[in-house]
């Protein structure tokens, strides 16, 4: 028996001695990584002479700035990673095209770390760098139609000589589980109101209905228009010639970029080094000094404190929740911060920018509601991203002015709800029966094991066409149009921005720096304070708010429960009996 302890006794201090070490490491790069970033955030960037402002695709450019946490535990090393906001980088050119100190700029396009509309706003900022008679000089290993699209703004195009192009148009992919959901006895109902609304439609079909690929179609087309035509402008060549090259697979290398005039020259990393010696007017690439937009707007885009106004831009950015938490969605808690923003006198007018696909319908109404008594005492001038889509569109509709990019996904003004029930999908797989007892009738109604009946199906279906009537109505008296007018265009289809403005449902083609303008000049303001919110916690504060000892265990439970219903949600798609105003999950991939 003793070697059996021995062993025992063994594997239990090894697995301790095991534990604490991996505690150990893990806390020491931790440790290593809030230095880190309380040093970075201490630290000042700033401008050398004679630089050359470089944007590098591969860096994120999202809505807001955020902070990202890499570490290798068994390389015992931390890094910080950070995207650029939108705005500062649009901001940033502009202080560029007249900064003495930025000789021109250098944009990085390997690939394209952000949405459409995102790459339209950034393009048409650089464009306008243009102008002030500085370059922009463009250099890529590899180039994709996504980062082409921003490539071809420049003065010169440069590819790597061994590098490869490949152009393939748009391209939207969508699965579809119901034949899945029929194998494991899943029953799904799904009740909307809109013959496009297709957010469910890939529980209840195994192939994509007419009216979908109707919209869909005419969705691709007209962003397809927006990128195409901005290229063909860009280059010496039509949008014809353009596309037919694309269909023939005519431009799948290096050579054949050059040869239709897409790439201006086709160089090695020294060579191009070498032209910037040239257009820096120095001798060696040691000397060229290099600073990356991150920086750049660190160290030039500034508040301006004494200006006693304010303009704020409210960030409705994320899935619309009745709980949210700040972590990639928008509810009540972000209803209540625009009621703070209403409050402060100072602030003068606001730009909503929303980002957002919509989500839950009561949220959407909470949302819109403070919308609505800030409308009541300051302009409110919305500003759409990606997506303002169904719940987005509803929390936006009753703007003074709405600003949309050609490329962004709004309307889908449309209700849905998906109920499913899991009794015969337990019964087939896990032989599990399920009984209820119950008072009334309608006990089980929704409760996820059970069908509906007709009667409460019915009951289900009014409910979602009163919502959806409430919703037109709201656009309408929003947009000033009719109800009828406004059902003509809805139905839950979705909308490129190019072709909202055409039906009413925006009024500007622009983005959120159009916004900010317009908004200014609504209540006459030159010199004025620009403030962002939510306020976005930097890692830094999460990191230690994480190891505080504030948090009771039941708050982390609470925390836990809320992310894993988020969680099993996202991976389901499925929402029960909530009626909600969304789009559906769809990809649109620019190859």
């Amino acid at each position: 028996m003793k070697p059996f302890w021995k062993i025992v006794f063994g594997g239990c201090l090894g697995t301790l001695i095991a534990f604490l070490l991996f505690n150990l490491i893990f806390f020491w790069v931790i440790g290593a990584a809030v230095s880190s970033i309380g040093k970075k955030a201490d630290k000042q960037p700033t401008v050398p002479r004679n630089a050359i402002l470089k944007i590098d695709l591969n860096n994120s450019i999202a809505e807001r700035t955020q902070e990202g946490f890499n570490f290798n535990l068994l390389a015992g090393s931390a890094s910080l990673s950070e995207s650029v906001s939108l705005l500062d980088a649009v901001q940033a050119l502009e202080l560029a095209a007249v900064d003495p100190q930025i000789r021109f700029v250098y944009l990085k396009a390997d690939n394209l770390n952000m949405g459409i509309a995102q790459a339209e706003e950034l393009r048409n900022a650089l464009l306008r760098f243009r102008e002030s008679g500085k370059p922009v000089i463009s250099y890529s290993q590899n180039l994709s139609g996504g980062s082409y699209y921003l490539a071809c703004v420049a003065d010169k195009v440069i590819l790597n000589a061994y590098g490869e192009c490949s152009i393939t148009g748009l391209n939207s992919m969508q699965l579809y589980y119901k034949d899945l959901i029929d194998h494991l006895g899943i029953d799904i109902q799904l009740i909307r109101h809109g013959k496009y609304k297709s957010a469910g439609e890939p529980y209840i079909k195994s192939e994509m209905s007419q009216e979908n690929r109707e919209q869909y179609e005419k969705l691709l087309s007209t962003i397809w228009n927006t990128i195409a035509e901005a290229v063909a402008t860009s280059r010496s060549f039509t949008t014809e010639q353009f596309n037919a090259w694309i269909d023939d697979l005519a431009i799948s290398t290096g050579e054949d970029a050059q040869k239709y005039g897409l790439v201006d020259e086709r160089w090695y990393d020294d060579q191009v080094r070498d032209y910037f010696c040239t257009l820096c007017d120095v001798k060696k690439a040691k000397n060229l000094h290099y600073i990356s937009l991150g920086d750049y707007a660190k160290a030039r885009v500034k508040s301006n404190y004494r200006a006693k106004d304010k303009i704020a831009v409210i960030y409705a950015d994320g899935e619309i929740v009745m709980d949210d938490d700040g972590m990639g969605n928008i509810g009540n808690k972000f209803a209540r911060e625009i009621a703070e923003v209403r409050q402060d006198s100072a602030v003068k007018a606001v730009v909503f920018r929303v980002n957002s696909p919509g989500g839950s319908v009561q949220a959407s109404a909470a949302i819109e509601r403070e919308i609505e008594l800030l409308k009541a005492c300051k302009p409110v001038v919305a500003s759409y991203g990606e997506y303002a889509a169904s719940g987005g569109y509803w929390i936006s509709c009753h703007a003074d002015k709405i600003f949309s990019d050609r490329s962004t996904l709004t309307g889908s003004i449309g209700v849905f709800g998906l109920i499913p029930s899991f009794g015969r999908a337990l019964k087939k797989n896990v032989h599990l029966n399920v009984f209820e007892v119950s008072t009334h009738k309608h006990g089980s109604l929704a409760n996820g094991m059970f069908a509906l009946d007709p009667v409460e199906e019915a009951v289900m279906q009014k409910q979602i066409d009163d919502t959806y009537e409430d919703f037109v109505s709201r656009v309408a008296t929003g947009r000033g149009l009719s109800t009828d007018a406004v059902d003509a265009i809805a139905q839950g289809r979705v909308w490129a921005g190019a072709d909202a403005i055409q039906i009413g449902l925006v009024d500007e083609l622009g983005g959120l720096t159009d916004a900010i303008r317009y908004a200014a000049a609504m209540v006459s303001l030159d010199n004025y304070r620009l403030v962002e919110c939510p306020a976005v916690p930097t890692l830094y504060d999460q990191l230690l708010a994480s190891m505080s000892e504030e948090g009771t265990e039941q708050d982390i439970q609470a925390s836990f429960e809320a992310h894993a219903a988020r969680i099993s949600e996202w991976l389901l798609g499925l929402r029960g009996p909530e009626i909600a105003a969304r789009m559906d999950n769809i990809m649109i991939v620019l190859q």
